[in-house]
């Protein structure tokens, strides 16, 4: 009966368009991009100064959806036009939906050269994450990249408590090659980890069922012999074990030295020499 069978088909093929329009009418609206929450936090964040359109100016390399919610890779980068004397004096990292939205601020070093900043970052739901770059000159430019992840502040640490408590303040530093592109020097690329639990406050005990007081790096600060590079102001939403890749322009000093302070007020410090042996 090839009428009845197309009536059939035409009725679970309704069916399914009316499923699928039901499925989008219920699914969360924190799926979906907004820019409701950064309306609302960016001027107590930024004390209601005016923050520009930084597009063609400052890179923000984010994944669209996070394979591990609490360790998202985040770069931000900065490229000047010719003739553009400014440098970066700031960079501050905000996910809108974290429950402390500002992961963290990057103070460079006046002669540090400093234009690119890596790190891993926590993404509690659904969110935008800006990155506002400060120059010079005072002047706030944001750009902007919608990551898909949950669950990243209150995920448990990947190591136990006990593992991370005997490596805890342990540090690594490393240097990288000039690449081909760039043979004469110019800016040159480092990265420094700090082993710390960075408990968020929002995980739980599996054990106890309480959930883990905060603790974590507030401070981190990296220096080519005296001069500062760069100082992180760091929240909850910074991942387990710190990591920060960066760029700078070699300055002549003989050694690196790393000096990292958490809520504890325990402070953890390095030193490296400036130039791969």
């Amino acid at each position: 009966m090839p009428g009845l069978r197309a009536a059939v088909a035409a009725l679970i093929s309704l069916c399914f368009i009316a499923a699928a329009g039901v499925s989008r009418a219920q699914e969360p609206a924190s799926t979906q991009p907004s820019e409701a929450t950064w309306s609302s936090i960016k001027d107590d964040i930024f004390k209601g100064r005016p923050i520009l359109d930084g597009t063609g100016l400052v890179a923000l390399d984010a994944p669209r959806r996070a394979e591990d919610a609490a360790l998202v890779p985040i770069s931000v980068s900065l490229t000047l036009p010719a003739g553009d004397t400014r440098r970066l004096k700031s960079l501050t990292l905000v996910i809108d939906e974290n429950p402390a939205p500002v992961a963290g601020t990057f103070l460079i070093g006046a002669q540090a050269g400093v234009t690119a900043v890596s790190t891993r970052v926590r993404v509690n739901s659904y969110s935008y994450v800006h990155a506002v770059a400060e120059l010079s000159d005072g002047q706030l430019y944001a750009v902007k990249a919608f990551v898909k992840a949950s669950g990243g502040c209150s995920a448990p640490m990947v190591k136990n408590m006990d593992q991370a408590e005997a490596m805890i303040g342990q540090m690594k530093f490393r240097l990288f090659e000039p690449s081909n592109t760039n043979p004469d020097g110019g800016l040159r690329e480092a990265q420094v980890m700090v082993r710390h639990p960075q408990n968020s406050g929002l995980q739980m005990d599996q054990v106890s069922r309480l959930y883990i007081p905060a603790f974590f790096i507030h401070d981190l600060k990296i220096y080519q012999g005296d001069a500062l590079v760069l100082a992180l102001e760091g929240g909850i939403s910074i991942s387990e074990d710190p990591n920060v890749r960066f760029n700078y322009a070699p300055s002549g000093a003989a050694t690196f030295r790393v000096e990292a302070t958490d809520t504890q007020d325990h402070v953890y410090k390095g030193e490296w020499p400036a130039r791969n042996s």
